[in-house]
């Protein structure tokens, strides 16, 4: 079975720190405590003499001055492995915590986690061609060498930054090195751990290289293990669940994050509030605790989203400016038809084909399987056909060989409508406005990530009003877009009535578009 040496990072609150090394070595785990030498002696003190009769806790032979984005916190790691090898000779892997961690799963369901796969959980992606980096300088973090701190001395740490460029002072790096990057939270098997420390005496040089570069936490064990792992016997993911803001700045958690946290398919969660007391002790609680079932819905990122994005949604970002200059083409006409239900949508626009000839796609920006026919890499992904938008619809024009072509769109994709209603090309939007009963917003969680199979009733059940409420947002949203042929059918209205925005959208005769109207379960769910 596995044990796992908890390499336990703090500077601060040293009861927290006392009470998660106690927690820990109880389920019969091992910790090694690196506390910050800026953290004052008394505080230090207190922790080692608290933790002095527990066998299941050591601490670094030597107290290293930590600044973030240094060197110092691979230093810090480094002196702690160290200890915690020395120290616990049965420990099988060495799981890197932050004194703002806390368990969101029991050791033993931990224990087995570790167990089910021999291999290194570490995220290890490609410095430089991977989209990790969300803000700041990029490269410049590894060619150029950073004497200075960021947060400590920012004017020097850019006059120094400034001058290497002019002066063109690159280096190189180590020439058999792939750098890597990932997240600083990761859990390694203890041959990896002594192959680490083995090559870093052997290789004194990328110890220097990584000591000049800036936040290398990020990138020093990350390219160190694919360096001396198979790729096979890496898990590129973090086993520890955290989350960032647009700005690069991490998530924080609270107490009502207890269900939301127990869910995600993660171990650990950072970074849980210092003011987060009720949550600290029931996830405390719950480490030591035996047989207990977590139903993992695993949609924390996607929930996130979606609900710091209330309010705020299409007033962030410009057009891209690749997409304001495309053109669909003069003369063409692009029919959005958009609806919630997004099964709804697709049978009208696949009725309004066989009745009157003009091709559709289903939800092209919002699901991969789409039915796209095959257009080459700009339609391979999700990302790709957002950041491309304009192109991937010309190219649909091209295919089809026409000069009306309709898709659907989520109405969340308001920017989408506002880009293509921008074109030359004519643009018309119908709406479908449905009815939606709790089992439909249910339904349309779990599509769209924002709850699983398994999500527990009563969290759904906090979420569906927020869902509704969006809903009702997004419609009146389009009123306020100002598109001049924005037209709506709705589920309330008989297809007498639906008739007429039907013809005036797809210009066509009232008796035509009333068979479109008379679809068979139309609005079925």
């Amino acid at each position: 079975m596995a044990r796992i040496a908890y390499i336990l990072l703090c500077h601060k609150a040293p009861d927290e720190v006392i009470a998660q090394a106690r927690r820990l070595s109880a389920a019969g785990d091992f910790v090694a405590i690196h506390h910050d030498g800026r953290a004052p002696a008394g505080e230090h003190a207190a922790i080692r003499a608290a933790l002095a009769g527990d066998p299941g806790v050591v601490f670094a032979r030597r107290r290293v001055k930590c600044g973030w984005g240094g060197w110092s916190l691979v230093e810090a790691t480094l002196e702690a492995l160290r200890a915690a090898l020395a120290a616990f000779p049965r420990a099988s892997h060495f799981y890197m915590l932050s004194g703002d961690c806390m368990p969101i799963k029991t050791a033993e369901y931990a224990h087995a986690f570790l167990d089910a796969r021999d291999a290194d959980h570490i995220e290890c992606f490609d410095f430089f061609e991977s989209d990790w980096i969300r803000t700041g300088i990029r490269e410049e973090r590894l060619i150029y060498r950073h004497p200075f701190n960021e947060r400590r001395h920012r004017r020097l740490f850019y006059a120094t930054l400034a001058v290497q460029r002019r002066l063109g002072l690159r280096r190189a790096i180590p020439a058999d090195l792939r750098v890597m990057i990932g997240s600083q939270w990761w859990c390694l098997r203890r041959r990896t751990v002594e192959a680490v420390l083995d090559f870093i005496r052997a290789r004194p040089d990328v110890v220097r290289f990584f000591r000049g570069t800036w936040i290398p936490d990020e990138s020093f064990f990350q390219t160190l293990v694919r360096h001396l792992v198979p790729a096979a016997e890496i898990s590129a993911r973090t086993p520890t669940f955290l989350m960032f803001t647009d700005y690069g700045m991490p998530v924080t958690f609270y107490n009502d994050h207890y269900d939301l946290l127990l869910a995600q398919d993660f171990l650990f969660a950072r970074k849980i509030s210092p003011e987060a007391q009720d949550l600290k002790a029931r996830l405390g609680t719950l480490y030591a605790a035996r047989g207990v079932d977590f139903p993992i819905s695993d949609e924390g990122r996607r929930l996130h989203a979606f609900l710091t994005g209330q309010g705020r949604v299409g007033r962030r970002f410009a057009p891209r400016i690749w997409e304001t200059e495309a053109s669909l083409g003069p003369g063409r006409e692009l029919l959005i038809v958009t609806c919630k239900k997004w099964h709804v949508a697709r049978r009208l626009v696949a009725r309004m084909r066989e009745v009157t000839g003009v091709p559709g796609v289903g939800y092209l920006f919002d699901e991969e399987a789409a039915g796209l026919p095959d257009l080459g890499g700009i339609a391979a992904s999700l990302e790709k056909r957002n950041r491309h938008r304009r192109a991937l619809v010309r190219m649909l024009f091209d295919h089809f060989g026409t000069d009306r072509l309709a898709i659907c769109l989520d109405p969340a994709g308001i920017e989408a409508m506002r880009d293509f209603d921008a074109d030359r090309a004519r643009v018309g939007v119908l709406e479908i406005r449905c009815d939606f009963s709790d089992a439909d917003l249910a339904g349309h969680a779990r599509r769209v990530g924002l709850a699983g199979e398994r999500t527990p009733d009563e969290a759904l059940a906090r979420l569906l009003p927020t869902i509704r409420r969006d809903i009702g947002f997004e419609s009146d949203r389009l009123d306020g877009a100002g598109f001049a042929g924005l037209l709506r059918i709705d589920q309330r209205r008989g297809a007498a009535e639906n008739a007429a925005p039907l013809a005036q959208f797809l210009s066509i005769p009232y008796e035509t578009a009333g068979k479109i109207a008379a679809t068979d379960q139309l609005f079925a769910d």
